[in-house]
């Protein structure tokens, strides 16, 4: 029919524009400037990002899915406070569905899958010893999503994505709040390392104690706060 394809293409374009306003939202909780708590209002927000409200309608409702904003009826949305139960509850569910993507996914990692995976660990270290915590959270992401590449399960993926996106705040504090740096930078060497030489229920149990002690010192460093 004439005039499908413009209605098409405006279609993505307007994802596109959704898409990005929920990136440059999330970016402004990562780094603080969103406390919790916070009102998310749709006008001032499309008004800074030179946008209507639709899209920003639309971002607030994906970041809502991803465990970073709740809206509340009659209120609106709100930045979504980083609970116990919510850390609990994102890094138990990490720890019971990644190893199972990593079982299903290392033994078909290439040598290709390797070499980008040990660029990503060098750029890792070089990040953490540089204090660029916005990195941090964004190639620890990255990194877990390269081992799991092959696995052949894009449900799960689909899950395990959403719960990396909503644990990446949670995993930058623990990194700047405790003394996880090093010991992030060895686990995930040692996880690659597993993986490479073919040890993978190794691997996987490592990977299951490296979350679980994200998880334990987060609900530690709660506690304390």
């Amino acid at each position: 029919m004439p005039g499908s394809t413009p209605r098409s293409g405006a279609s993505f374009a307007h994802r596109t524009v959704a898409a990005s306003a929920a990136e440059a939202i999330r970016r402004k909780i990562f780094d603080g400037e969103l406390k919790d708590g916070e009102p998310l209002r749709q006008d001032v927000l499309a008004a800074e990002f030179g946008i209507s409200r639709t899209p920003v309608r639309e971002a607030l409702v994906q970041l809502e899915a991803e465990g970073l904003v709740r809206i509340e009826p009659h209120k609106g949305a709100v930045v979504a406070g980083a609970a116990l139960s919510s850390i609990e509850e994102t890094f138990e569910l990490r720890e019971l569905l990644e190893p199972m993507l990593l079982t299903h996914s290392a033994p078909h990692l290439t040598e290709a899958d390797y070499r980008a995976i040990d660029a990503v660990l060098k750029e890792y270290s070089a990040e953490l010893r540089s204090q660029n915590v916005r990195r941090w959270g964004e190639l620890n992401t990255k990194l877990h999503a390269m081992l799991y590449a092959r696995a052949g399960r894009p449900q799960t993926q689909a899950i395990v994505d959403k719960l990396l996106a909503a644990s990446d705040r949670f995993t930058r504090l623990q990194l700047l709040l405790t003394d996880g740096l090093e010991r992030a930078e060895q686990e995930h060497a040692e996880i690659a390392r597993l993986c490479r030489g073919g040890a993978y229920a190794a691997a996987a149990t490592a990977l299951a104690q490296h979350i679980r002690a994200v998880k334990e010192a987060l609900v530690a460093l709660a506690a304390k706060r």
